[in-house]
């Protein structure tokens, strides 16, 4: 089962490097070597779990990128502190939260740094792991030609309208049209209760992508029950797929999850003419 360890992560394994884009700078935790991978953080923010999925990423082979998009850097997610990271998210000209405002401005953002990475690290491209809050992130970086590969672990946003998504028609034709292009997929993850990005969200999804949008939902069943007292106390559901109820157990389905996510972007960024990352 998961380690009960409520301390903080000082993230001391990543190079810390403030990168500047699109006018914007933002703090982003760089480790590993071979391809890159934009791993964003669900909301509070970077948590130790969130840290351990960026690691498994990098052991697989790749260079993550982890930016920093909310909270506290490495904090263990505590309900108060958590609930008001998300309340300051919400009401940030940043985020979109609600439905009919489109994607989310920062992905902008985001889009570039994936085409630093791919510069930086070379191979085919890049992928992009967006969880809850920016769930739908990693599908707006599909705007970005260097994006290849796009894994959306139950994607939240918008709050107000379950069967909705962030993303407005026109993104969603256009990466619809990316994806048949270049013959792509999007990997997508959920537990079947999860109040927060429900069936209705996962069917919108699979209407405006059609076959491209490959929809994985686990059985509640399958989630670790003790996770952090942000995700007990303000989530109240099972929701975090690959991170605070991930069962680190061999053989439970969050793990195969993890494992079918790091094969996913094996599959789409290891290739004979991938470089090692020169930062």
């Amino acid at each position: 089962m998961n380690a009960t360890n409520h301390d903080d992560d000082p993230l001391d394994d990543f190079a810390a490097r403030a990168i500047e884009l699109e006018g914007a700078t933002r703090r982003v935790y760089v480790g590993g070597r071979g391809p890159g991978v934009i791993v964003m953080a669900e909301m509070p923010g970077i948590s130790p779990d969130v840290a351990r999925f960026a690691r498994w990423v990098w052991q697989a082979g790749f260079t993550v990128y982890m930016p920093s998009l909310f909270g506290r850097d490495g904090a263990y997610p505590q309900a108060e502190d958590g609930l008001a990271v998300l309340r300051r998210a919400c009401v940030s000209a940043e985020f979109h939260a609600l439905a009919g405002r489109g994607a989310s401005p920062v992905t902008r953002w985001l889009r570039a740094l994936a085409r630093l990475a791919r510069e930086e690290c070379g191979g085919p491209g890049v992928g992009a792991v967006g969880m809850c809050f920016t769930g739908n992130f990693a599908l707006s970086m599909m705007l970005e030609q260097a994006v290849l590969a796009p894994v959306l672990a139950q994607p939240s946003l918008p709050f107000d309208d379950a069967a909705a998504v962030e993303s407005d028609t026109d993104e969603l034709r256009a990466v619809r049209a990316r994806l048949e292009r270049d013959d792509l997929s999007v990997l997508a993850y959920r537990f079947a209760g999860d109040r927060h990005c429900r069936a209705e969200r996962f069917a919108a999804y699979a209407s405006a992508l059609g076959r491209r949008f490959v929809g994985n939902v686990l059985p509640d069943a399958a989630a670790n029950p003790r996770p952090s007292p942000f995700f007990k106390h303000i989530v109240g559901c099972q929701h975090s797929v690959l991170t605070a109820h991930l069962v680190d157990e061999e053989g439970s389905p969050t793990l195969r999850a993890r494992d079918e996510v790091v094969a996913f972007l094996r599959t789409r960024l290891l290739s004979a003419n991938a470089v090692e990352c020169a930062r």
